[in-house]
């Protein structure tokens, strides 16, 4: 008798593998490198990011693809946030505008239908909480190599994004991803400035640490992922940006008010050497940091960030709820806005402000409600981490135009996404848990959101008579 090789069965790719491809393009190809023969400067990730927008749409016209339907706060919020973009476009395209900016206004449109596109096919592609740890543990890894091209730019002063030549591909512009402050060099990695790496650091490194802790819990190897933690920490300081720890101080608030005291104490440890190391290994950096707080009211790049409030206010003035146009106003034709809040309100007004930030704000609401309906321990982690996440680029829009970087606006959108998806797939989880026998389908369903809504959750199975 022959016994047979039974193999497993293959995967089919989802929403998940395309938004695994988006992450890693994303943060690996360097945000500088576009496509050579396209009109527009369209990056590698910007291209996957449309392409998910279209496989969304179609996706939706079927029942068989495997798409989420139904309502999703945060898919409401993304297509809030689209027609509020369509309705600027609209406006101020309707007159004449100049052809410099009416082009960059095109660019700008599709680059918002990209990343809303990769925001809506993490929110109704990925199903299932497992698939949603694929995405998240690709862009951890990857936070990982860019982190490691950031520290031998930093260390050794080598650029490794100088070899990276990918066919039919060039760079918009010569400058290097290394610029300097005080007496230390400031790294970009493989994003467009120091300041947008400091924040993506920012923004992956609660999520590493999420999947640090829940592999210690779950009694698997957490190693890797503690190594992933330090080197997106290490990266962090090599930014040398006020932003990052910015950013990184509004996460630990989040964290540390959903954490138990234990962990509390022990990631209070952890800080602590980590910042001894950095100072045995780094002199001066931990001072340099310093400094740029003590010496905040007398730093330049603030005055300078504070000198434009007058100019803003007329030129919102004129165009106060929708905007002059997303993408219209840039250097060096106009003003320098350090400040997102500031440059959307011009290009956007009013309405656009509104929905933007009401989109970032949906997300923590979508993560923290995920943390409030689930039971398992695992997941009410990652809701808190990914309504975490969602204060860093809130923080650090108000220190840097945020959303003119490819690199950071992408990954929010991800992680916007990211928070539907766990809502989506907490909500429908709950949905399925079986009826007690006899029980009416309205009783039963009453009976499981009250248990839901009070914490205790049940045991996923029969509810009793």
């Amino acid at each position: 008798m022959v016994a047979k090789l039974v193999l497993p069965a293959r995967r089919r790719a989802d929403g998940a593998t395309l938004a695994g491809i988006f992450a890693v393009t994303l943060l690996i190809v360097p945000a500088r490198m576009v496509f050579r023969a396209l009109p527009l400067s369209i990056t590698p990730a910007s291209l996957i990011a449309l392409a998910a927008a279209l496989l969304w749409l179609c996706a939706h016209l079927t029942l068989t693809l495997g798409m989420a339907k139904g309502r999703n706060p945060v898919r409401t919020a993304l297509f809030v946030f689209l027609t509020a973009m369509l309705a600027t476009y609209g406006y101020a395209t309707y007159g004449y505008m100049p052809s410099d900016e009416l082009n960059l206004a095109d660019h700008a449109l599709v680059l918002l239908v990209a990343n809303a596109g990769i925001a809506l096919m993490m929110c109704d592609g990925v199903r299932g909480v497992a698939r949603l740890d694929f995405v998240l543990q690709a862009l951890v890894v990857a936070g990982s190599v860019i982190a490691v091209i950031g520290a031998c730019q930093f260390l050794f002063d080598l650029d490794l994004t100088q070899y990276m030549q990918i066919p039919g591909l060039r760079y918009t512009s010569e400058d290097g991803f290394i610029t300097a402050r005080s007496d230390f060099r400031r790294v970009a990695g493989t994003t467009g400035h120091p300041i947008e790496f400091g924040v993506v650091c920012a923004m992956l490194l609660p999520i590493a640490v999420h999947y640090g802790f829940q592999a210690g819990e779950r009694a698997e190897p957490a190693l890797r992922w503690w190594v992933c933690s330090g080197l997106i920490g290490m990266g962090l300081m090599f930014s040398v940006s006020r932003s990052a720890v910015l950013g990184l101080a509004g996460v630990g608030v989040i964290l540390f008010l959903g954490w138990p005291a234990r962990r509390r104490l022990y990631a209070l440890g952890v800080v602590a050497v980590f910042l001894v190391l950095m100072r045995i290994m780094v002199p001066g950096l931990l001072g340099t940091f310093y400094g740029l707080f003590a010496n905040f009211g007398n730093d330049d790049s603030i005055r300078y960030r504070t000198h434009d409030y007058e100019v803003a206010a007329h030129e919102i003035a004129k165009h106060l709820w929708l905007g002059r146009g997303a993408g219209t106003w840039y250097a060096p034709k106009h003003q320098v806005f350090d400040n997102q809040y500031i440059l959307s309100t011009v290009e956007t007004g009013l309405i656009g402000i509104g929905a933007i930030v009401g989109m970032f704000v949906c997300a923590m609401y979508a993560g923290l409600r995920a943390r409030h309906l689930s039971n398992d321990p695992g997941t009410r982690d990652l809701g808190l981490t990914l309504a975490a996440c969602m204060v860093v680029p809130l923080i650090g829009a108000a220190t840097f135009d945020l959303l003119s970087f490819a690199i950071v606006t992408g990954l929010a959108f991800l992680l916007i996404g990211a928070a539907g998806s766990l809502l989506r797939s907490v909500t429908e989880s709950a949905a399925v848990r079986p009826r007690a026998p006899g029980a009416s389908w309205p009783s039963w369903r009453v009976r499981t959101t009250m248990e839901l809504l009070r914490g205790s959750g049940g045991t996923g199975g029969q509810t009793g008579a």
